[in-house]
Formats: C-alpha cells, structure tokens, sequence
C-alpha cells in the first residue's frame, strides 16, 4: 500500500476554510477483550468506547470546532446480537458521539447489519438523512439504497456510500436482491462458509462481510459527480469499504470495486476517497486522477493507552490530516 503524501510541515500556517473529524471500526461491546478471525489481533471491545470518549474530548476542545464528524461504519460490533444488547450497546455510543460539537455522518458496515435490518437501519438513528439539520440530496430510494451528498460549505461536497446496496447482508433470504447477490458471490467463491475467502488475490473480495454497488447508485453517484463538475468543487467520497486495490488488501475490497473506481475516474471534482473496514488502515494517490484513497486505522484493533481518529482541515488547495494515535498526518493536496 502506497504511503507517501507532503508532510504538514511543508504547508504554511493558515486558518481552514472548515475542519472535520473521522473515525473508523468503533465495534464497542461491553464484553471482555478477544481476537479477530484469524487470531492474529487483538480486539479491545469495551475499551473502544473510552477511545470514542478522547476523540469527542479532543474534538470539543479544539479552537476550530469540526463542522461535522464521519463515522464510518461497524460502530458496534456483531458480538452484540448474541447478547440481545445491541439497541443498548448503539444507544450507549452514540450518547458518547452526540455529546460532541457536530453533527455525525454515519456510515453502514457489516456489524450494522449483523445487528440490525435494512430496514431497521433505515428507521433507526443511524440513517443520518433523517437526522442532519443539513440540506441533503439523497439517492432514489429504489431497493433502500443509503446514500446522499451534502455540501458544508460552497465550493465542498461530500457524498456517503452505501458499500452493502448489493450484499447478502442486511437483505430477505427470499429476496430478488439477496439471490442476485448470492449468484455474484458463489460464481467466485465456492467455499460452504462464504465467510472465508479463496485466497485468490482480488478474489479474496468475494465474501459475506463485502458487498457492492448496485447500478442505480452507481447511476446517481454519477449525476451527483457530473453537477459537481459543472460547479468545479471539491468532492470527497466516503464508504464503508475501500474501492482502490493499493488502499487496502484484497479482503477487504468493495465486491465491484471496479465499476465504482470508472465511475471516479471519469470526473474532475473527485479529491478524496475515505473508507474503513480494514483495520490496519491504508492510503494511496492515484497518480491518474491526483485522486487521494484513506483507509482509516480502525478503533477496535487500537490499544487502550493509544487512539485512531483524526481531524481534517480543508484549505483552498489541499486538506490536512492531523492524525491521533495509530493515524499518521498526511497532506492531500488536490488535484
């Protein structure tokens, strides 16, 4: 994974035109401390929520307040189902998150929908359309795709994903969508756990945890582009689930990652492309397009004495990340 960017010292001192937070893969659950799949990390459960608590800490008391804060997804973990505690675990972060000095942008990962519906999602404090005192343009609500752009202030957009519109996840066993989706995962992995993947390269991205895009939001993702290039502004694209190859390993990719990275490629307006999911983090610069693609140490693999978040200062010409933690600074200068 590329990870050369200018060092924030290069940059002159300047106030932002608007700053804003992130944070990535909270997966709180008031259980003891455990591994991953695999046994190689460990997972700090009860702990992430102290690190939430720093972060909103940090945020409060900074002299430029952030404008708005992106989570982005897998907020709790799926542990929580088990234990019949997961409105109770989601109530208990988000009074965390709520205490701070802006409005969330949620994102929706697995654990979302490990613990909840599509359609409970959509109905629950985690659909951020509801919520936001902020104009927002949503995508068709055809197949209950989440997704929407926002512009905090002119000149700046930024449009959240839905990186599990196509997935087995969070969809009716006996649905058109959730056959589809099964055909698309089997035709590439044939394992009778779907959960485990090939280890095949980027077949590795074929699994239950992974989703995709369907064509309408590819559609819509389009249009929104397009009016953004008409407006010469500035678009950073948020998701769950990275899409760029050199911004993550292989399990972790989008399933059509492909068709979304065509669909950034052919606009001029794209800066940024921020996602989760992989908690070792990761960044690329798409020499093409100038395109920056974050992928965001996540809180649940981070030990109680460090953090994982970071703040983001948006200037005319770049954007500085101040990282906390396991997140290093980086500058991205755009395009």
């Amino acid at each position: 994974m590329t990870a050369v960017t200018p060092r924030m010292e290069s940059c002159p001192e300047l106030t932002p035109l608007f700053t804003f937070g992130v944070i990535a893969d909270i997966q709180y659950a008031d259980i003891d401390n455990g591994f991953n799949y695999t046994r190689t990390r460990r997972r700090y459960y009860r702990s992430s929520l102290q690190l939430v608590k720093s972060a909103i800490d940090c945020w409060r008391e900074s002299t430029v307040k952030p404008e708005f804060i992106l989570q982005l997804g897998d907020i709790i973990d799926g542990f929580n189902k088990n234990h019949g505690a997961s409105h109770r675990a989601l109530d208990t972060v988000l009074t965390e998150l709520s205490s701070g000095p802006a409005e969330i942008h949620h994102v929706w990962g697995n654990h979302e929908f490990y613990n909840f519906s599509r359609s409970e999602l959509l109905h629950s404090r985690l659909n951020s359309t509801l919520h936001s005192g902020r104009s927002l343009n949503a995508a068709p609500a055809d197949g209950e795709v989440y997704a929407y752009s926002f512009s905090p202030v002119p000149g700046f957009t930024f449009v959240i994903l839905d990186g599990y519109d196509v997935s087995l996840l969070g969809r009716e066993e006996s649905s058109d969508r959730y056959r589809d989706s099964l055909s698309l995962i089997q035709q590439h992995n044939d394992n009778d756990d779907l959960n485990c993947p090939v280890f095949n390269g980027l077949e590795d991205r074929y699994t239950m945890f992974n989703g995709g895009f369907s064509k309408v939001q590819l559609d819509w993702l389009d249009s929104v582009l397009s009016s953004c290039d008409e407006k010469q502004e500035r678009v950073t694209i948020v998701c769950h689930l990275p899409v760029h190859p050199r911004s993550t390993t292989p399990i972790c990719l989008a399933w059509n990652y492909d068709e979304l990275l065509a669909v950034l490629r052919s606009h001029r307006c794209v800066v940024c492309f921020m996602a989760g999911h992989d908690h070792d983090g990761g960044y690329h610069k798409d020499e093409d397009t100038g395109t920056h693609y974050l992928t965001l140490e996540g809180v649940i693999e981070t030990p109680p004495d460090s953090n994982a978040f970071a703040t983001v200062s948006v200037y005319e010409d770049r954007m500085e990340l101040r990282g906390y933690g396991r997140v290093q600074d980086r500058v991205f200068m755009f395009p």
